[in-house]
């Protein structure tokens, strides 16, 4: 493809340098190249021509053949429209335009035959197509689609305001093909690969992306075009994987002693699962294993992530090893400390917190104690990648809700030692098979999947905000029996252009309904100072208020068990796997809890489908594959720091799982067969991986 991707676009004809940047600016698109794999995002059945007596209102897009019986511009400049009337032959119905008026009217004649194609509406109280394709009969015929399928293109408002609608894109794509015209286009999969898995070669799938002549060929296309992009990115993630395990050698941790031991026979907090067992078996198994870990824990909120963690660093300790845990927020930070030195107050293992907040007479004390061995566990921020934060003998390093931080981050962590320590990343924000298989295909994965004894499931109510009165009384009497109440609002101050529920209000309405000569209410949000935030929170989580009015700020690392609400204002305004962090602040002690979403009566479908999803299911790994779907991978917190390419072409991660272990699979067994694609007939794998290297895509290290 590299003869293509020289190829200006703007050289192309109709498209020149306005366009040219336009396309750039827009949607990335600089060359041939970068056209022909700029795909579709849907297609539409122009293969039959509909009669005007068959649609109505709610008719999809439709297409018929007839001619323009007159044109008439309707209202003054500024509020101008120009009316059409069109016909069948039999009956007649209105086409509608509000912008390039003089364009339609200087181009399109009247009594001439056309293709007319668009959707169906209803203006002033009559049906209509505005804004419709127009073609002549030899156009229609020479693009094929009076034919079969046409591709519709996604374009932005400044794209079609420049003349580069769907229609456009189609019509550039089509040009460049009859530029091609004969010309081979290089193959970028080898031909074992083609023959093996029977696949339509380059030029061929390329061609029926944009212009398939039937379904078939159509799914063909698609399917050879999203295979070859998931391929090449699993490819990429094993040999990358190999090449590291090869280089990396890892701590042989063959020891388990007095505290793993002492800790597992008289000091567990509560009965390990099953799950938790079998975590902590492949850890295990992979610290023997004499390689480097690299291992993603995955577990819900309240799983008992944490515990499993501990654990795993005893096994460091027992090897004469250092540990260490980095978490997002100093809150995190602090609530892993408060918990790890209680579990091990018995057994007189030495842990320290270093956060931004750590005066620096104790950071002086704690630095001398970590590089001569003394201080066997250090929890902290961020401020465990400082330079003078030097470890005698890092052995574990475990990274929790691990997508809040960089690649970069990640790796200098894992730099504390010589030879790589071990490497635990933790999140409680499960994420769906296909993502993790690309997101962290790196890694080897383990899931909790079960919640420690005792815990009851959540129970979570939808309501409206004219319903609020009776949720305020709900509260009332759980605060009777003991309770504490979170509320969560999205905003911090009130928006002109937003009616979404916001804390400032919400707090001093709240101070009006639960009076404060009978409740104790505090507030946290983003913008108060670290000191007045832990204030707050301490007064919280040590029972001496009752209400916290909270942002978002309490999604991760607040513990408290006698919390049992979580009410959410505003709750459409939070996506699926959010709601679910949110929720999990309760249900953290043995008393039934509950999560009330309270939305607007006015609501999209797809606000709808959220809240029914989150009524209805506790499964978060059920809940991120429906947020996955209904949002994509770019959008969901954290993917954008991967390190992995989320601006896929073709494929889709919500619904291409099945090609991407296939492509998963033929990467593993061609890697087995040829470890360095040394081999002849893999010459245009490793081809392809080195100009992909260069900066097409970011294939960053993960752990």
């Amino acid at each position: 493809m590299s003869e293509l991707s020289t190829k200006d676009i703007k050289f192309l004809s109709g498209v020149g340098p306005k366009k040219a940047e336009l396309l750039k600016k827009e949607i990335d698109v600089s060359s041939f190249e970068d056209m022909i794999y700029y795909f579709p995002y849907k297609y539409i059945d122009r293969s039959k021509v509909y009669k005007i007596s068959e649609i109505n209102s709610t008719s999809s897009y439709i297409q018929l053949k007839g001619r323009i019986l007159s044109m008439t511009e309707i209202g003054e400049k500024r509020k101008q429209r120009l009316s059409a009337k069109f016909t069948d032959g039999n009956d007649v119905i209105e086409l509608i335009w509000f912008k390039g008026i003089k364009f339609i009217v200087d181009k399109y004649k009247i009594n001439e035959e056309y293709i007319i194609f668009g959707k169906p509406s209803v203006f002033n109280g009559k049906i209509n197509i505005a804004h419709p394709d127009i073609e002549t009969i030899d156009e229609a015929t020479s693009r094929q689609t009076l034919g079969g399928l046409q591709g519709l293109y996604n374009t932005t408002e400044r794209m079609k305001n420049g003349f580069l609608n769907s229609k456009a894109i189609h019509k550039i794509v089509f040009n460049i093909f009859t530029h091609i015209g004969n010309t081979t286009i290089p193959e970028t999969l080898p031909s074992h690969i083609l023959q093996e898995y029977n696949l339509l070669n380059l030029k061929d799938s390329l061609i029926n992306i944009h212009f398939p002549k039937n379904n078939e060929l159509l799914k063909r296309a698609q399917y050879r075009l999203k295979l070859e992009e998931l391929f090449y990115i699993q490819l990429n993630i094993l040999r990358t994987t190999r090449i590291k395990n090869l280089r990396y050698k890892g701590f042989i941790f063959e020891n388990i002693g007095h505290y793993f031991n002492t800790f597992y026979k008289e000091c567990l907090p509560f009965e390990l699962t099953d799950a938790h067992k079998r975590v902590i078996k492949e850890i295990r198994i992979d610290v023997r294993s004499g390689k480097q870990m690299n291992r993603l824990l995955q577990g819900d909120v309240g799983s008992g992530k944490t515990l499993v963690a501990l654990m795993v660093m005893l096994i460091a300790l027992d090897n004469d090893f250092q540990a260490c845990i980095m978490a997002p927020t100093e809150i995190l930070a602090n609530q892993h400390y408060e918990s790890i030195s209680g579990l091990l107050s018995e057994l007189g293992v030495s842990v320290a917190l270093l956060t931004g907040s750590t005066k620096k007479s104790e950071r002086a004390m704690l630095h001398e104690n970590l590089a001569n061995g003394e201080l066997k566990i250090l929890i902290g921020t961020h401020a465990l990648l400082e330079d003078q934060v030097v470890f005698k003998n890092l052995g574990m390093v475990i990274i929790d809700e691990q997508h809040r931080f960089g690649v970069a981050q990640r790796a200098r962590l894992w730099k504390k030692n010589i030879q790589p320590p071990h490497v635990l990343v933790m999140t409680a924000t499960p994420i769906p098979r296909t993502l993790a298989m690309t997101l962290y295909g790196d890694l080897d994965v383990s899931v909790i999947d079960q919640l420690p004894p005792g815990r009851k499931p959540i129970q979570t109510i939808h309501r409206l905000d004219n319903k609020r009165v009776g949720v305020y009384d709900f509260i009332k009497k759980e605060i009777a029996l003991g309770r504490q109440i979170y509320f969560v609002y999205p905003l911090i101050q009130e928006s002109e252009k937003s009616d979404y529920q916001n804390i400032e209000n919400g707090f001093e309405r709240l101070k009006e309904i639960f009076p404060q000569e009978s409740y104790k209410i505090s507030m946290v949000h983003g913008k108060m100072k670290p000191s007045e935030k832990d204030e707050q929170m301490q007064a919280f989580a040590s029972g001496k208020t009752q209400i916290l009015v909270a942002t978002t700020v309490i999604e991760v690392g607040v513990n408290v068990p006698n919390a049992s609400v979580m009410v959410i204002e505003s709750a459409e305004r939070f996506g699926l796997s959010q709601l679910h962090q949110l929720r999990g602040r309760v249900g953290r002690g043995c008393d039934q809890s509950y999560c009330i979403l309270i939305t607007s009566p006015k609501l999209s479908n797809e606000s709808k489908q959220r809240m029914n999803i989150m009524v209805n299911s506790n499964d978060g790994f059920e809940i991120s594959e429906a947020d996955l779907k209904m949002r994509g991978p770019g959008d969901l917190e954290g993917t954008q720091q991967s390190g992995i390419p989320f601006n896929l072409k073709i494929a889709n991660l919500a619904t291409d799982g099945q090609i991407l272990q296939q492509a998963r699979d033929i990467a593993t067994k061609i890697l087995e067969e040829d470890s360095n694609l040394d081999s002849e007939k893999n010459f245009v794998l490793n081809k392809q991986l080195n100009q992909l290297a260069k900066g097409k895509i970011n294939w960053g290290a993960i752990s």
